[in-house]
């Protein structure tokens, strides 16, 4: 089959693979209709997150099961699917718990060895582990470009507004309008925040943000904190999340978040960086990190998205084959393109 492999930082190449095989019970093997790229294979594709070169990329995805192993009991071939972009095993101390992110054999589509050597979805099959947990049926109706959002970023903006506990009422401040910060725009404002300041300083993804309701504020040709604390009658932003990865941006989210606020980093870290602990103690603050527990919440975000509460499709710029992987990496990377899905 045909995959979207890494072959060095700057360089991906579609290549034939070997086809996916079952080589467990509960496995599944899924023909995939559509993948899309995220701002988490960007960090792959500048080697920021080192994985080995010949891997399949890519952890979003819609398709249709072709087989099953004979302890999956949730699917039959021909189920018209969507994935999460991890898996779990939901017997560990973590999974009991409904923590699914920090699964102690959790695996990571398209993403080397690192988070467990499970090939990417961006190719024209994939196998899907634990299908029973993994997948999910795609609601009748609902198209790919749609779907592809429940498993990933659209559950991970989701997690951002329900793991800071944002509540009716409250202004929250998202910094950073990639996929992922406009999911949480409009997860924040599903969840009731009065006010949703969200800061940018591309034009196109400002605009997005008006529209999903939010107070659009420019990085640079505004004062953030300023804008922040305008609405709040000086006191700063009840939640603020960082949906970028970067200190610069940990400490502004720190710096525009009131006292006893919360900060939650749901932007990749994957090197170290400075902390403001002082104002963070003299604050306060409560900060969160770390993967989004998707697999809690898929269910709540496909009925939020059936229900239109919550809609990513405005999120998708561009449709481009699997053929066209390179390319559409470069526009990803040159920041041309909001949501690019590949299809086969």
């Amino acid at each position: 089959m045909r995959a979207v492999t890494f072959q060095a930082p700057g360089v991906v190449e579609v290549h034939d693979v070997p086809d996916p095989e079952i080589t467990d019970r509960r496995d599944a093997i899924v023909r995939i209709e559509a993948s899309g790229i995220c701002g988490s294979d960007l960090h792959i594709y500048h080697g920021r997150v080192q994985i080995e070169p010949g891997f399949t990329i890519g952890h979003e995805y819609v398709g249709t099961v072709l087989a099953v192993g004979e302890g999956v009991n949730r699917f039959a071939a021909g189920e018209r699917v969507l994935g999460c972009f991890q898996c779990a095993c939901g017997e560990c101390f973590f999974c009991r718990r409904g923590l699914f992110h920090r699964c102690e054999h959790s695996r990571t589509f398209g993403h080397g060895a690192t988070l467990g050597s499970l090939q990417g979805t961006q190719a024209e099959m994939a196998l899907i582990p634990n299908a029973d947990l993994t997948l999910r049926r795609v609601p009748d109706g609902m198209s790919a470009d749609v779907a592809l959002f429940a498993g990933d970023v659209m559950g991970t903006g989701f997690h951002a507004a329900n793991a800071s506990g944002v509540q009716g009422g409250d202004t929250v401040c998202v910094l950073g309008l990639g996929p992922v910060g406009l999911c949480a725009v409009q997860a924040a404002r599903a969840a009731g925040a009065a006010h949703v300041v969200a800061v940018d300083s591309v034009e196109q993804r400002l605009d997005l943000a008006r529209s999903f309701g939010a107070t659009a504020v420019h990085l640079t040709e505004q004062d953030v904190r300023a804008e922040v604390r305008g609405l709040t009658e000086g006191r700063g932003a009840d939640v603020t999340i960082d949906a970028v990865g970067d200190g610069r941006v940990l400490e502004t989210a720190l710096r525009v978040t009131r006292n006893c606020g919360a900060v939650q980093c749901v932007g990749v870290y994957a090197e170290r960086t400075d902390v403001h602990m002082g104002l963070m103690w003299l604050k306060a603050l409560t900060v969160r990190g770390g993967h989004a527990n998707v697999l809690a919440h898929v269910d709540r975000v496909l009925a939020m998205m059936s229900a239109g509460l919550l809609d990513p499709a405005p999120l998708v710029t561009h449709h481009m084959t699997l053929n066209e992987a390179p390319l559409a990496y470069a526009i990803y990377d040159a920041r041309e393109a909001l949501k690019i899905v590949l299809t086969p």
